[in-house]
């Protein structure tokens, strides 16, 4: 069983994510980890700390997920376009932290936090995108295919057109072949 620091982070994840930052108020976080306000506030003491927490979990996860992108046996690309697509998930928890994480982003009190852990997690997927693509432009284009596959998963979108993941991960890979080093 999680813990009861676990528990309120997954409530207050699940409560961005369904409802909405105005409706993740402690009591409401509490009730959905099913733990009293006082045991939330004994982890959290304030909703400034809960979103700060949540910023907390996103960076362990997205190490999590740094390592498991470098330790696939099909590479970092494979990795990182396969947990993007609608339907996938980061077997570390990273796509629901990041999109509970994204509800909080404009938020006048951890909307500039929020950014911040947002980019130093999307620098990390490039760098680690990199030991596979050196090439800083083509890593890049790499990452922002995965951000297109991403937003679908945010938006419920299905893939369009009658390419899965896996021709697009191939076709990637010869084209990066093709390319002169140099």
């Amino acid at each position: 069983m999680p813990s009861a620091r676990d528990r309120v982070l997954d409530a207050y994840e699940t409560l961005l994510i369904e409802q909405g930052p105005a409706s993740a108020t402690l009591e409401a976080v509490a009730a959905a980890a099913e733990v009293s306000k006082g045991g939330l506030l004994y982890h959290f003491g304030s909703k400034e700390a809960l979103a700060e927490g949540l910023l907390q979990r996103l960076r362990e996860r997205s190490a999590a997920d740094v390592e498991h992108m470098r330790g696939n046996p099909d590479g970092a690309v494979a990795y990182y376009l396969q947990t993007s697509v609608p339907g996938a998930a980061s077997p570390v928890g990273l796509t629901r932290t990041y999109l509970a994480a994204l509800r909080i982003a404009d938020g006048s009190t951890t909307g500039e936090a929020t950014r911040r852990a947002l980019a130093d997690v999307d620098a990390q997927g490039l760098t680690a995108l990199r030991t596979e693509i050196p090439d800083p432009v083509l890593s890049w284009l790499v990452q922002l295919v995965g951000d297109g596959l991403y937003l679908r998963t945010l938006t419920g979108a299905p893939l369009t057109g009658d390419v899965g993941v896996d021709a697009l991960v191939a076709r990637l890979r010869e084209l990066l072949i093709s390319i002169p080093r140099g």
